[in-house]
């Protein structure tokens, strides 16, 4: 059965590849015809078309493809269900053998499959969205001529994030870790006649090879000071390396802490955590599924699962989890802030899952890994409903994804609305839905937790929770209500999208209304050491999931005070004076521009380290490779040596009297030299 799970979704896109491949075939009709459902589409542009006349897509009927990927994933997210409620609820935890893949030395581990609660509550968010991200593309995608190819690619991307939840060891894990990184570039530049797809995928792909290159620095260090890569060895022999140092940078430093920070290095990338986070909102250039599916349920979520997985060795560095803390709080205001005022809709909400990304990591940093992976498990369904459902609108806004240009919707695509809405309430933690039990349970974790930045995690996570309330109302306000501020034109044109694209929508805001009540007793309530069983490890003085439900009422009902006044303000802003926000963007214009340009982090970036790689790059250019290795290399002696033997070569003239001549000084020369020499002596 797990086989399945992980290898249904690598067959679907290795068929959907090869339909592609035969489908690039000009002369290749079936290829075209399984492919695209019509063969004249296979010349069509990749970038994506705009709407005609009638306000419909051009729309010609799923292919093999789409079948044949999105069954594969539907059937894989079944199993995935079948595997929570017997592995989740009684089973211990099963090891499956693949194959056996690397042995050079002490260097030793299997292809496997580690099966235990956390795997499969990942299996189950992973294939779930998946599915359901498959389907509505079916209607989002369905005018693009290149989708077996776009299909493909979200497939690979789902096998290589099932290849990571389930590693049994952590080059395993790289693996999987790696792929999904792969799979994101050619998602985000599907498009790639875009300049600034291109410029997003590559910018993803750069930014997270600095996460990984720490990560795979914490891998070489764990098989360093354990031996071993597989995660049994490493979890068993944990604590023996208390009180190690290792010599890194020239100096001494504790094992555990410089292990556990250079792993987190890589999750800092992976899932987009402060300062290596740039590369998260630039990928809204690919299309809206595949915002769903790296936010919702696959690349972001690989960092949260990692350090959750590694729990047995960050629970032994207390300093690193303080790290963890201070960068996951830090996270969670600094997207809040930038959210507030971006106005691409799909921004807004990438903002909005780097936030949330920062609350699962404070969960992590005070030990509450079993609430950091129940927000992990609640977020997938409504940040895939908010992203799938800013796809409907963009959809029915003939493309347009500025939400100054929206404005009056409700009326015309209410079922959209009111998905958004439901998405929304789980987001903000209207209460009882499934964002209020499980983003709330980190914010009093936070404040129940000792340890260090518990208190600045406290406040931070607090303050986050104002300000997504009002930007995530604020979403909702400029595109759903008040005038129409799009052209007559486009007004005349929206529509609400087909059944294929809001059945995903209907079935993903039940789960964002009810998966926190559903699974908050499994995940964070009195049995949870039964559920987690040998998934999480929890040191022997973690009591926090304890803690938690002991805190006043008054630390339990302050996040939901805290939505209430961000969605009073975003009320009062966009509703009732709408002048506001322009009143405060004119009289604070230059913070109102420090966060309209996310900080300028992406600038400053910029300025310390790309143009100083321009310039060096310039500088080996013109000094390394033009003056010095081309100056005294073909330009230099080479060139020299050419123009001595030029020289040479035209004494060499073929005539008699030319070379009798030469003799004849040859030997003047020589009498008068042995003259002068002999009378020397």
């Amino acid at each position: 059965m797990y086989s399945a799970i992980v290898f249904l979704p690598l067959i679907g896109a290795i068929i959907a590849g090869a339909i592609t491949a035969l489908g690039a075939a000009a002369r290749h009709p079936e290829g075209r015809r399984l492919g695209t459902g019509h063969g004249h589409h296979a010349h069509a542009t990749v970038a994506r078309s705009s709407h005609h006349d009638d306000g419909h897509h051009d729309h010609h009927g799923p292919g093999a493809a789409e079948y044949i990927t999105t069954g594969a994933l539907i059937l894989s997210a079944i199993l995935s269900w079948v595997a929570f409620f017997t592995v989740g609820l009684g089973e211990e935890p099963v090891h499956v053998q693949v194959m056996p893949w690397v042995v050079s030395g002490d260097l030793a581990f299997d292809w496997a499959f580690r099966i235990d609660t956390l795997t499969v509550v990942m299996l189950v968010v992973v294939t779930t969205v998946s599915s359901l991200v498959h389907v509505y593309s079916i209607g989002y995608m369905s005018h693009d001529a290149h989708r077996p190819r776009f299909f493909a690619y979200l497939s690979l991307f789902t096998f290589a994030m099932l290849m990571l939840v389930t590693a049994d060891n952590l080059v395993q894990l790289f693996f999987g870790w790696e792929g999904v990184g792969l799979a994101s570039y050619l998602l985000i530049g599907f498009w790639y006649t875009r300049p600034s797809a291109n410029a997003a995928a590559i910018k993803a792909f750069v930014v997270n090879r600095v996460g990984d290159f720490g990560f795979s620095l914490g891998i070489f260090a764990v098989f360093l000071v354990y031996g071993s890569v597989n995660f049994e060895v490493i979890f068993a022999n944990a604590a023996d390396a208390e009180g190690m140092t290792l010599s890194f940078l020239g100096g001494e430093f504790d094992a555990l802490t410089v292990i556990c920070l250079l792993l987190f290095m890589g999750a800092m990338g992976k899932s987009a955590q402060f300062l290596l986070h740039t590369w998260l909102p630039d990928a809204m250039e690919g299309p809206t599924p595949v915002s769903a599916l790296i936010h919702a349920a696959t690349m972001v979520t690989a960092g949260v699962f990692m350090v959750t997985r590694l729990s047995p060795l960050f629970e032994l560095a207390p300093t690193a989890l303080a790290f963890v803390t201070f960068i996951g709080a830090t996270t969670a205001l600094f997207a809040a802030t930038i959210g507030l005022v971006q106005n691409d809709i799909k921004r807004v909400i990438a903002y909005s899952t780097c936030s949330q990304l920062g609350y699962m990591f404070v969960a992590i940093g005070v030990g509450a890994y079993g609430a950091a992976i129940f927000h992990l498990f609640t977020h997938a369904f409504f940040k895939a409903l908010l992203f799938l459902g800013s796809g409907s609108v963009i959809h029915a806004m003939s493309d347009e994804q500025d939400m100054r240009r929206m404005g009056g919707l409700r009326k015309h695509i209410p079922l959209t609305y009111w998905m958004m809405v439901i998405g929304t309430l789980a987001l903000t933690g209207f209460p009882f839905t499934a964002g209020f039990i499980s983003k709330d349970a980190i914010i009093e974790s936070a404040f129940a937790a000792h340890g260090t930045f518990a208190v600045y995690a406290f406040a931070l996570t607090l303050f986050a929770a104002a300000l997504t309330s009002f930007y995530s109302w604020r979403l909702i306000f400029m595109t759903f209500h008040g005038k129409p501020r799009a052209s007559a034109d486009v007004m005349h044109h929206v529509h609400e999208s087909p059944l294929v694209m809001t059945v995903p929508l209907m079935i993903l805001a039940v789960g964002a209304l009810f998966s926190g009540l559903a699974f908050q007793g499994l995940f964070i309530g009195e049995g949870y050491e039964d559920f987690w069983k040998q998934a999480i490890f929890l040191g022997s003085d973690n009591d926090i999931l304890h803690e938690m439900h002991e805190v006043s009422a008054l630390v339990v009902w302050s996040p939901t005070v805290a939505m209430i006044i961000g969605f009073g303000l975003a009320y009062l802003f966009y509703i009732r004076r709408p002048s506001i926000p322009v009143a405060l963007a004119k009289q604070f214009d230059l913070v109102y521009l420090f966060l309209l340009n996310k900080w300028y982090f992406d600038e400053l970036y910029d300025l310390i380290f790309v143009k100083p790689s321009f310039w060096l790059g310039r500088v080996f250019w013109k000094k390394g490779d033009g003056w010095l290795i081309d100056g005294f290399g073909p330009d230099g002696i080479s060139a020299r040596v050419l123009d001595v033997t030029r020289q040479f070569v035209r004494l060499q003239t073929g005539y008699l009297y030319h070379y009798a001549f030469a003799m004849l000084v040859g030997v003047t020369a020589l009498i008068t030299w042995y003259m002068f020499a002999g009378g020397a002596h």
